[in-house]
């Protein structure tokens, strides 16, 4: 009997999924299974797009793990997408040409941005929002624009509008619709976020629509005209107006489709032809819909995935006949939710809404006449969504006014998900009951287990609260399977019993079915950094790459340099505040023309330079350090850039030396390991150039010193520095950083900036403030100690690396063949300078199979 062949043509989200349920149903391991991808890249989270912009690399946006295909004999065709199906041969021919017959067929194609068809839409200067490609090509072109416009003021429209104003543009949304978010809240909601949003400097064009793109003679964008007679200039349109199904490739296959679009499927998402089944927002469900959110995509693969595993039996489940359209969202850094009917659209319903215009909080619950929760909108404080959206359908056990009101208002105390019935959907994203989670005993374990806590992440707080709240103890809050402790409590027992191995911590300090095992790829680059931040203190090497710690460093820090998408490294010396000479410019150039590097200036006041194969980085870096360059630790949880403006040295508006305190500050801190990333920057006066208070800590000069600011950041999900003391001399301010940055490192969690930890720990600023400033815990002393250690113990890993012939014979691409490049690494020409060579990659391919 010959293995029957599973071709998925589209590897999105809902693709993966498909494959996900796969494996776990334990098809691929009696089946072959091929995937034709149209993007150049695997399947990423198109739901957290935009956190893009925050820092995030496609890399870590990936929802596939680096050895998924190979390990379960998936063949994975990159960047090749099917261009035709022949269902009479049942076969698939992709656009590199290459045929690949299917006994089953599962369209995942997706859906394309409707773009309105009016003038000028295809001018240079306009985008969509839809792919990685898409955000590369925005950024690039943003750099030469002073203002941009979205059209489209939906959930799409709105994380484009937070992107292009991250990105340093004057931004306008031009919305059709009266209101923001139209299909989600409703006009109480969408006046409430239309205050929020223009309070952040957005303009807002509600009840408007594109008429027409204006352009130059070249054909670049300079303008839109509006449908109610208005214009604004502009200089970057981004269309997202919503999406359609791609649904082309089943029409010309000839399947029926929808009148309006979306491949009509069953109830268990089989097409017209029954070995073709089409699922996720190509498909036109059976209750008439087309789904656009990534839950109801997931619920369609598992029904084909089930059915597949049948191989004739009765399949599990009851099939896929509709979705929970519920939605939680932080958009513009404003919390927006929705669920059930939420625009009371039931007869005889009745509203039950509080308003708080001047906080920009709106929260309205439909209800029956007896009582019954029909559905909801919460818009500016959306705590309450992952307790009140199970409750839909049923009673809640309080007045609905009361689920309402705020603290203080006369609210009783919080209702706890310890109240919800045990058949209540928790992980929408998931479909996991509360009765799923309860039979887990920790959060990894949740998500192991059942995936919820994996998808858009919502529901993890009201799965801790159910944890903490079940019979099997408190929530683990154990940093992953190997340590029942944080990493803040890592932390302490690494410096107070002065453990200076993983294996030793590992031995000592694990989970009792961890020890004497090799740890996850979670905990070790979390030790490996805990152990690199407290070296000088330990007396142990702070090299990254001696000894057992090399074989716990995240991906970028195994050559220290970050890898590009085509297997070669960027380079990015440290510019100390921005300031380079003359001669160290010439030195880049020379380097990146005698390498053939694809050289960039970022937004941190850097040079980056691309396109350098691993062989080749000490031999560039030697070049560096021997022009006085070292390593900017572009690829380290770290200190990455001090940014400056110029000050009063040149400014006639500057208070203070900016440049200098810059300098000095990022000399200072250079090379410090951290729970993720460190930036900072130094304004001369209070016009904010360097846009300090969007930094991890931002100093802003003043007349009677430096007013510092701590616990900003920007991208999707931008945060205000919070100001910590003001006036303080350079010595006082330098102090305050020293304890703020030891005090973040030493109780922080893994991978959390510090906004997120300044709002997570327990009093917040006010506690911090009392700790830094005020000495409240009598730690100042050490912290200080702490960070002294560090400057005084910082080397420069770069030049550590190229002085030691030892250490340099780990930099080849194949280590039996050392002098060997790796051919796979290979550039192309472009805008005079060179970008990857990207062609399709089948990871495995069955032996013996016939395409």
């Amino acid at each position: 009997m010959s293995t029957p062949t599973i071709v998925v043509v589209g590897h999105g989200m809902v693709g993966q999924r498909f494959l996900e349920a796969l494996v776990e149903r334990g098809v691929t391991a009696r089946a072959r299974v091929v995937v034709l991808a149209e993007e150049p890249r695997p399947a990423y989270d198109r739901v957290r797009l935009t956190s893009y912009f925050d820092g995030r690399t496609p890399e870590d946006l990936s929802l596939v793990e680096p050895d998924f295909m190979a390990r379960h004999s998936i063949e994975l065709r990159l960047d090749d997408p099917a261009e035709s199906v022949d269902r009479a041969a049942r076969t698939v021919t992709s656009r590199s040409g290459h045929t690949v017959r299917y006994d089953t067929l599962v369209l995942a194609t997706g859906s394309y941005p409707f773009v309105p068809p009016v003038p000028g839409k295809d001018a240079t200067g306009c985008f969509v929002y839809r792919t990685i490609e898409d955000l590369l090509a925005i950024e690039e072109y943003a750099m030469t624009a002073r203002t941009g416009a979205v059209v489209g003021g939906g959930l799409l429209g709105l994380e484009a509008a937070g992107a292009l104003k991250g990105l340093g543009l004057d931004t306008h949304i031009v919305e059709f619709a009266p209101r923001l978010m139209p299909v989600q809240v409703d006009e109480g909601g969408g006046a409430a976020l239309l205050r929020t949003i223009e309070s952040m400097g957005l303009t807002v064009h509600t009840g408007a629509g594109t008429r027409e793109v204006t352009t130059d003679a070249d054909g670049t964008v300079t303008g839109m005209a509006l449908s109610d007679g208005s214009s604004l200039d502009t200089d970057l349109v981004v269309f997202s107006a919503g999406v359609r199904p791609r649904d082309q490739l089943a029409r010309d296959a000839g399947l029926t489709v929808g009148e309006r679009g979306g491949i009509v499927v069953d109830e268990r998402c089989r097409t017209s032809d029954p070995a073709v089944f089409a699922i996720g927002e190509c498909a036109l469900a059976s209750d008439g819909r087309v789904y656009g959110l990534v839950a109801p995509g997931y619920e369609m693969a598992t029904t084909v995935a089930d059915l597949l595993a049948a191989d004739g039996g009765r399949p599990d489940g009851t099939g896929f006949t509709g979705a929970d359209l519920s939605a939680k969202l932080k958009l513009l850094g404003v919390d927006v939710a929705s669920f059930g009917d939420a625009h009371g659209a039931a007869p005889g319903c009745l509203d039950v809404v509080y308003s708080d215009p001047r906080a920009g909080v709106y929260k309205k619950l439909v209800v029956d006449g007896a009582g019954t929760l029909l559905g909801g909108v919460l818009v500016g404080d959306a705590d309450a969504y992952g307790m009140l959206r199970p409750l839909t359908g049923s009673v809640p056990p309080v007045p609905a006014a009361q689920l309402v009101l705020p603290a203080g208002l006369g609210a009783p105390a919080a209702m706890g998900p310890e109240s919800l019935p045990d058949e209540a959907v928790i992980c929408s994203c998931h479909n996991v009951s509360k009765g799923a989670i309860h039979a887990c005993s920790s959060l990894p374990e949740v998500k192991k287990c059942t995936k919820a806590g994996t998808g858009c992440g919502s529901c993890v707080k009201v799965i801790g609260q159910l944890l903490a709240a079940s019979g099997n103890g408190p929530a683990d809050q154990g940093l992953c399977g190997c340590f029942p402790y944080t990493r803040a409590e890592l932390y302490e027992i690494v410096r107070t019993l002065r453990v200076t191995s993983y294996a030793t911590l590992l031995d000592s300090h694990g989970r009792e079915g961890a020890r004497g095992g090799d740890g996850c790829e979670i905990c070790k680059p979390v030790v490996a950094s805990v152990i690199a931040s407290l070296a000088p203190t330990l007396g142990v090497s702070g090299y990254v790459l001696d000894g057992e710690q090399a074989a716990l460093q995240d991906t970028n820090d195994h050559f220290l340099a970050n890898i590009q998408r085509n297997g070669s490294y960027s380079i990015v010396p440290r510019i100390p505040g921005g300031e380079i000479t003359p001669e160290k410019l010439i030195v880049i150039g020379e380097v990146a023309r005698d390498f053939g590097l694809y050289t960039k200036i970022t937004g941190g006041q850097r040079i980056d330079l691309f396109g350098a194969r691993v062989e080749q980085l000490p031999l560039i870096w030697t070049r560096l350090v021997d022009a006085g360059f070292e390593s900017g630790h572009a690829y380290g949880k770290s200190l990455r850039t001090v940014k400056s403006c110029v000050g009063q040295t040149w400014c006639r508006y500057g208070v203070q030396d900016s440049v200098r305190m810059a300098i000095g500050l990022e000399l200072r801190y250079r090379g410090l390991r951290s729970p993720h990333k460190l930036k900072s920057a130094v304004s001369g006066c209070a016009r904010e150039c360097a846009e300090a208070r969007g930094k991890d800590f931002g100093v802003i000069a003043t007349a009677n010193g430096w007013n510092l600011y701590v616990g900003g950041n920007g991208g999707a999900d931008p945060r205000h520095a919070d100001l910590l003391a003001q006036d303080l001399s350079d010595t006082e301010l330098v102090r305050l950083i020293d304890r703020f940055l030891m005090f973040y490192i030493r109780t922080a969690d893994r991978l959390e900036r510090t906004a997120a930890w300044l709002e997570r720990i327990e009093g917040g600023l006010g506690h911090v403030r009392d700790v830094v400033v005020h000495d409240s815990l009598g730690l100042c002393a050490e912290l200080e100690r702490l960070m002294a250690a560090h400057v005084d113990g910082y080397r420069d890993e770069w030049a550590d690396t190229v002085n030691d012939p030892e250490r340099l014979r780990r930099f080849v691409s194949f280590v039996n063949a050392p002098d060997t490049p790796d051919p796979s690494v290979k550039f192309v020409p472009e805008r005079d300078q060179v970008k990857p060579d990207l062609t399709f990659l089948t990871l495995t391919t069955r032996e013996g199979a016939n395409a």
